[in-house]
């Protein structure tokens, strides 16, 4: 599932550059995370990089749009075709991130 920013953003700007996809913005009263380019960092990072930086900690997993670690590393390597990413989940890390895998330890 893609993240997506909650109401508690403080509009700080911590998470934007942290972001491999580009995917965070400034939006009207709050940053805002654009669902088809965020990846939960899959592919980069075991941890969500917008989450582990953000002093409020309102990046979460986005209810309303589940998604697989296999649509996210395909989209990761489709926006990415320039880097070497893992071609298949078998490649990525055990505990991929907190967000798929509950019992990963927050950073």
């Amino acid at each position: 599932m893609a993240t997506f920013i909650t109401d508690e953003c403080i509009n700080c700007g911590a998470c934007v550059p942290e972001c491999p996809n580009e995917a965070i913005s400034e939006g009207d009263d709050i940053h805002i995370i654009d669902p088809n380019r965020c990846t939960e960092c899959i592919g980069f990072h075991d941890y969500e990089a917008c989450q582990s930086v953000c002093p409020v900690e309102c990046c979460l997993p986005d209810p309303n749009r589940i998604e697989s670690v296999e649509d996210l590393l395909a989209r990761a390597i489709a926006l990415h075709p320039d880097l070497t990413l893992p071609a298949t989940v078998s490649e990525l890390p055990d505990n991929l991130n907190r967000f798929s895998n509950p019992d990963h330890q927050k950073l």
